[in-house]
């Protein structure tokens, strides 16, 4: 079976993606879920850090970590669509706004259970064990989750890879 193209309407310009796969692989869901992951840490991480350090109630916590997380996930995914495909913002929203939203939820849905199980959440400040402790494992666990849900969408063709 011949898997499509990754990028079926770029440019033969941008060959520099080749090395993502076939849209669909294990390889470049990986791939996928690797830049979503990105994106998704880099609010995570400031989000609990407010909430931690501001002492919010964990409920909190996760609505302002998972805002951060689909703020910065969402604009690491526009940037490169928006550069590679030559379209607006707009554009690149609607091109890849359905898979980032189901990627990133399912993402920040298992790393903030984790977290919360693992007590980051209640640490005493970001300088503590518990915090990075919660961390350490939430991390890997919203990639594991996230991995087959990526395959999925890429298989469909409801996810852009970036």
């Amino acid at each position: 079976m011949v898997e499509k193209s990754c990028h079926p309407a770029a440019p033969a310009a941008h060959s520099h993606h080749a090395g993502h796969g076939s849209g669909g692989s294990l390889a470049t869901s990986f791939q996928a879920t690797l830049h979503c992951l990105t994106g998704c840490v880099i609010g995570e991480v400031a989000g609990l850090a407010i909430g931690v350090t501001l002492g919010l109630p964990a409920w909190q916590t996760i609505v302002l970590a998972t805002t951060l997380a689909y703020a910065s996930g969402m604009m690491l995914g526009l940037l490169p669509v928006m550069r590679n495909r030559g379209v607006g913002l707009l554009d690149a929203l609607r091109i890849i706004w359905i898979g980032e939203v189901i990627s990133i939820g399912v993402m920040e849905l298992v790393m903030n259970l984790v977290d919360y199980q693992m007590g980051g959440m209640s640490a005493p400040s970001i300088l503590s064990w518990m915090f990075w402790r919660g961390l350490l494992f939430a991390v890997p666990a919203g990639f594991l989750a996230a991995w087959p849900v990526n395959y999925w969408l890429l298989k469909r063709e409801l996810k852009a890879c970036h």
